[in-house]
């Protein structure tokens, strides 16, 4: 046990950790010859605690009174990932962006990952951010994604009162690994069984900052014709997220069922899908733009050619979509109103 150690041994120990997270910090703050890609030079720090008092590193930028997005990462990745974005928002709106539990700088807690949990932290970082009768555009890619479902399921009251508009990409809701065709040859030809996706994905095993790690990202993740540099940030944000982080969500997200959840989103979305996405094929984003158009809720459905990671990879036919949402959601906050 780590109480009966040494007292130099714990210190050295103790001392390592620091320096492993401040290896990590230094891939999440790198800078890049492309500008988009580098972090924005003046967050706001949002002080936010959950129920079960874990801490969350929230940050906002531009304008306080500005109209309102909600960045919402996914598995493995962590606030910066949204880069892109918040350096092409933030002028113009207030862009709210936050690690996800256990991602980044925020803190684990006590709470059992779930669909629960994601929900529930969502909804403490929208009370912190909101003003009252305020609303915001929320958009989550991947697990981001899968939050804000699970956040209408579990708060249906929140969703017209909080949302004005919602922006999901290349995220799913159940059936994970039997979809995905990320893993060769198993993956492109079967169903890949949960036990072998949690094995892969759910190792607790740092990954290896070398030129054929970016290759096979590039290859099952993103498209191998994207741009390397975009390529390196995409890995620096993995590569970022503690190893037993990464493992213990992969290994609960590969059982994951949110169900019908996104029929309780009742403010007008767009899904947006990657063409060439292995991890979260097209199939899911039409079935869960097939549950809001039975609701009436789908404002559009569109596909990119692109992989997962559909931000980076496209980010300026992204961004055109996020726009146009923001367009919506006036339109949508007037009728309202």
């Amino acid at each position: 046990m780590l109480a009966k150690l040494p007292q130099t041994v714990t210190g050295l120990r103790s001392g390592a950790d620091a320096l492993v997270e401040a290896h990590r910090g230094r891939l999440r703050s790198r800078k890049y010859r492309t500008a988009s890609l580098d972090p924005h030079p003046s967050p706001e720090v949002v002080p936010v605690v959950t129920a079960d008092g874990a801490r969350l590193r929230v940050h906002a930028y531009g304008p306080e009174q500005g109209d309102v997005i909600v960045l919402i990462h996914g598995w493995s990745c962590c606030l910066e990932y949204w880069n892109p974005q918040i350096n092409a928002f933030a002028d113009e709106f207030r862009v709210v962006a936050y690690d996800q539990r256990g991602h980044g700088e925020s803190e684990w807690g006590t709470r059992a990952f779930g669909a629960e949990q994601l929900a529930e932290d969502l909804s403490a970082v929208l009370d912190a951010v909101l003003r009252p009768g305020q609303r915001a555009v929320l958009v989550g890619h991947s697990m981001g994604g899968m939050t804000i479902q699970a956040w209408a399921q579990r708060y249906p009251e929140q969703v017209a009162q909080r949302a004005s508009a919602v922006l999901l990409a290349t995220t799913a809701a159940r059936q994970i690994p039997g979809r995905a065709t990320i893993i060769p040859i198993i993956g492109e030809h079967l169903p890949t069984p949960v036990w072998i996706a949690q094995t892969i994905f759910g190792a607790p095993v740092p990954i290896p900052g070398i030129a054929l790690t970016r290759k096979l990202l590039q290859s099952r993740i993103m498209t191998p014709d994207c741009d390397p540099e975009v390529a390196d940030f995409a890995l620096s944000i993995t590569r970022s997220c503690r190893p037993t982080v990464r493992g213990a969500v992969a290994r609960d997200l590969a059982t994951l069922d949110l169900g019908a959840a996104a029929s309780n989103i009742t403010v007008p979305t767009s899904v947006v899908a990657g063409e060439h996405d292995k991890l979260l094929p097209t199939v899911h984003s039409v079935e869960i733009a097939d549950l809001l158009s039975e609701t009436g809720s789908l404002d559009r459905l569109l596909t990119l050619p692109t992989g997962h990671l559909i931000n980076l990879e496209a980010p300026a036919e992204f961004n055109a979509e996020l726009r146009r949402m923001t367009h919506v959601a006036r339109r949508s906050t007037a009728v309202a109103s």
